[in-house]
């Protein structure tokens, strides 16, 4: 449901004490060298790069700690409801500039680093890239704790601190390597604070029994504690000096429990023991293609969940005598399946910990936990074996196989002697767990993060739960932050748009709709095209150096950028490129605009065919970029261990966004937001948020094609589609195809086996055939699109213009308005519904926007 209340900023952020008051270009200046000789004890001229790197964010960190300490004050004196995000990813990006930003101090910064010969571009890039995540889930994430701060929401981040992340990713030869993301050089983190005073033992392995003393005990004995360790991030909200925390959990040694001799161990296995245990944070995503990583990735989880959920837990008691009131104080909402098993060990502290019945304790779950789910791939809907879960968490599995019973005979209930749909809902079926069920009943909410992606919800992976509790589910989809991904990255647009229209746009962002009249304005598009170029010629810049390629900054930068796998059909991408460059082989003067295709993304260590994508796309970057016979009207690019910090380098210089996922696979997608923000052109399928943004630039600012969801999810139930059809009726596609073994490349006829049989062989699962012909004209009408700069550049401003509703303040406010019923005014401003849209600009049709050429 959504609210049409419109409320100010500044009548709810609330007013804590302002630090900094006003700090002068010269306090700065000083306070800064103060910095760098009481960390380093050197002068100016002495000092490295990176060590002026550590003096001006420890001398920004130090403001940031007076707002979290007042910040803290305030919250424990007007004691709102606490949003606790559990998530096993959190990609932050680099935080220095995003810090002194949204301290309003980076035009005071600027100006003092300058009197001392400094710039502080070359600080800024001295930053690593936290290893705390991959993909879109952890920027996701990254973004809503941006969001909350910046709202003036009391929200927390709970992750773990990943000691090497998920991995650097090196190409040697075309091929993926991986090497450990030594992130953490010096075993800190510049913006942490270690809270060792607050460290939680968790549980694993063990016996549970009982004892009854007119009321039943479940004992546990003979377990291994670990201890967690918190390490607290601060998440700074924009020019409100409010401070919210992403808190981190390590795995340290119990050094009470386990001394020489205990256990049986000998003493020289203390580091042997020392070192498991820490390896527990070590990496983002242990390899479970064996058991050891299986039980690695399972001991993560429920080693985020219960550090969490007992510091919460332990918070709020400090300051409620009355449990009762848990699901009015606290929510806890679960990021995907990984923390699931947040239902189950809630159970256990309210009963076993806080002594609670199962009704009660049942009752405070329910209320306070709700879910997220972001995918209907299969694989991604997690399952663990029973066995597993219960030697590793016995107690837990007691209290998942309970509710597992008292869950089913509700079923049996509701549909008595339906088996088939019962086992289809059973949180334990066929020797697994089943991690979505569990979230599932467990929460008051769950929520898809596109309109499509939880229509398919309902109507396929989860009707069954749906038609049983329809109330639970939702939709809220996906938002970013646009103080990142357009005030920060991309400060020349920002600048462009504040001249315009005004600042207002930071924080009300649906205020961009102001710019869409300036489609008409020809010398404001040229400004418009100014900034791409300056954005391009950046990126060239860095590839020149880091790759040798020149790039030309006229050709139309197209981008896929995202995690390499199957369903988001990088392949497809690569087709259409060995289709235009058969073209320009047959025809060397064809009249075509100038193309740099750029890839980036990671491919997980064990997925086969995924690393054989980036062989792929680099077999076929090398043989386009050095046959001169094309007059340079090609290149490719695959841009190694893509990250954060290469993002904002693409995404404000890209002309075009790839977001070509199979429709209904893709749950929402959040780059395709990013690329629309920065004035990039979407190419893609009606899939995930890529039919949201069509309804908010209009169909004449987008470029769609392929199959619909319905069409898709047809032929996976009634099947109907042989890829060997197209394949015979298709020369293009069958010249591409036979390509990848006839020896056109030079490699093993072998080596693309895999991609040719998956195609052909194994029915083509992602129906990157099927789409072929109509991927190639979408990109015609691209093309032709691009050849009038005038109708180009209109375009691009429309998606800025209409870029404001997917902003992640909107998502959030949806979230604490309608999930998590936050007791504060919610900012309701930035839900911008087409009649907001219409107030900003009478008259105009939001759905149909057309460009419109004097």
């Amino acid at each position: 449901m959504h609210t049409n209340t419109m409320y100010r900023f500044d009548n709810f952020a609330p007013h804590y004490t302002s630090y900094p008051k006003s700090l002068t270009v010269s306090e700065l200046r000083d306070a800064f060298i103060v910095a760098l000789q009481s960390l380093h004890g050197k002068t100016l001229n002495c000092a490295s790069k990176q060590e002026k790197f550590e003096a001006l964010a420890w001398l920004t960190k130090s403001i940031i700690s007076k707002n979290l300490i007042e910040t803290q004050k305030q919250r424990t004196k007007d004691d709102p409801k606490q949003v606790y995000y559990l998530s096993i990813e959190f990609l932050l990006g680099r935080l220095l500039e995003n810090n002194l930003v949204n301290l309003g101090i980076r035009e005071v910064c600027v100006k003092a680093l300058s009197e001392l010969g400094i710039e502080l571009d070359s600080l800024l890039d001295q930053e690593e890239d936290a290893g705390l995540g991959n993909g879109g889930l952890g920027r996701l994430a990254a973004c809503y704790l941006d969001s909350m701060a910046a709202m003036g929401l009391a929200g927390h981040g709970c992750g773990l601190r990943y000691r090497y992340g998920l991995f650097e990713q090196k190409i040697k030869n075309g091929y993926q390597y991986e090497y450990p993301d030594n992130w953490l050089k010096n075993q800190t983190y510049v913006w942490e604070y270690r809270r060792p005073a607050e460290k939680i033992a968790v549980r694993f392995g063990g016996t549970v029994r009982t004892q009854t003393n007119g009321k039943i005990r479940f004992i546990h004995e003979n377990y291994e504690n670990v201890m967690a360790v918190p390490y607290d991030v601060p998440i700074v909200g924009y020019k409100n000096q409010l401070v919210n925390t992403l808190r981190l959990w390590s795995a340290e040694v119990d050094v009470d429990q386990y001394t020489c001799g205990a256990h049986g161990v000998e003493c020289n296995s203390v580091i042997y023991y020392k070192h498991a245990i820490e390896s527990l944070t070590d990496i983002l995503y242990p390899d479970d293609s064996h058991y050891e990583g299986k039980i690695l990735r399972l001991k993560q989880q429920y080693f985020l969940v219960s550090a969490s959920l007992q510091s919460i837990i332990r918070n709020f008691r400090m300051q409620h005598d009355v449990l009762q009131e848990l699901p009015d104080k606290i929510a806890i909402h679960i990021n995907d399946t990984h923390p699931s098993l947040a239902v189950a060990e809630l159970m256990r502290i309210l009963i076993d910990d806080c002594c609670l019945g199962w009704d009660e304790a049942w009752s405070l779950t329910v209320r306070t936990l709700s879910y997220t789910n972001h995918t209907v791939l299969p694989e991604a809907l997690e399952k663990w074996p029973v066995n597993m879960l219960e030697q590793l968490l016995p107690r837990i599995y007691m209290i998942i196989h309970e509710i597992n019973e008292r869950y089913c005979r509700e079923l049996w209930n509701s549909y008595p002697g339906d088996w088939d749909r019962i086992h289809s809902m059973a949180i334990i079926a066929d020797d697994q767990v089943h991690m979505a069920h569990l979230a599932i009943a467990g929460s008051h909410t769950v929520n898809g993060v596109a309109e499509i992606h939880t229509e398919i919800l309902k109507k396929t992976v989860m009707h069954n739960f749906y038609t049983y509790t329809p109330d639970k589910f939702t939709n809220v989809t996906n938002g970013i932050t646009q103080r990142r991904w357009l005030l920060t990255s991309n400060p020349k647009l920002a600048a462009l748009i504040t001249d315009a229209i005004g600042s207002n746009w930071i924080e009300y962002p649906c205020d961009l709709a102001k710019l869409a009249p300036l489609s008409k304005d020809t010398a404001f598009l040229e400004d418009l095209a100014s900034v791409k170029l300056h954005n391009k010629l950046k990126l060239a810049k860095y590839i020149k150096e880091k790759h040798g390629i020149i790039v030309d900054v006229h050709s139309i930068f197209d981008s896929h950028i995202k995690r390499i796998h199957a369903y988001k059909r990088q392949c497809l991408n690569v087709m259409h490129i060995m289709h235009l460059y058969h073209c320009l082989r047959e025809n060397p003067q064809l009249d075509i605009p100038p193309r740099t295709f750029i890839f980036g993304g990671k491919a997980a260590p064990g997925y086969y065919k995924a690393k054989k994508t980036i062989k792929l796309i680099n077999t076929l970057a090398d043989k386009i970029n050095n046959d001169s016979a094309i007059h340079n009207k090609l290149k490719v690019l695959f841009l190694e261990n893509y990250n954060v910090s290469h993002a904002e380098l693409i995404i404000p210089a890209s002309d075009v966004s790839e977001q070509i996922s199979t429709a209904s696979r893709e749950a929402s997608g959040t780059g395709n937001m990013k690329f629309m923000m920065n004035g990039a052109l979407t190419i893609g399928t009606l899939d995930g948020a890529n039919i949201e943004i069509r309804n908010a630039v209009g169909a004449d600012n987008i470029f769609v094609f392929g199959l619909s969801a319905e069409e898709v999810l047809a032929y996976y139930r009634r099947g109907g589609y042989n890829p060997w059809d197209i394949y015979n009726s298709d020369l293009r596609i069958k010249t591409i195809v036979d390509q990848l073994v006839n020896g056109f490349f030079p490699v093993d006829s072998d080596e693309f086996r895999s991609h040719y049989d998956a195609l052909l062989r194994y029915g083509d699962e992602y129906f990157l055939l099927k789409d072929f012909a109509s991927y190639v004209a979408a990109h015609q009408q691209l093309a032709d699109a691009y050849c009038n700069q005038n109708r180009w550049q209109a375009m691009s401003l429309l998606n800025i213009a209409h870029s404001g509703w997917f902003s992640g303040d909107r998502t959030f406010s949806e979230y604490a308005a309608e999930i998590w019923t936050m007791d504060q005014p919610i900012p309701l401003w930035c839900q911008c519904l087409p009649e907001d849209y219409a107030r900003v600009n009478p008259g105009r049709d939001v759905n149909h926007d057309q460009v419109i050429l004097s």
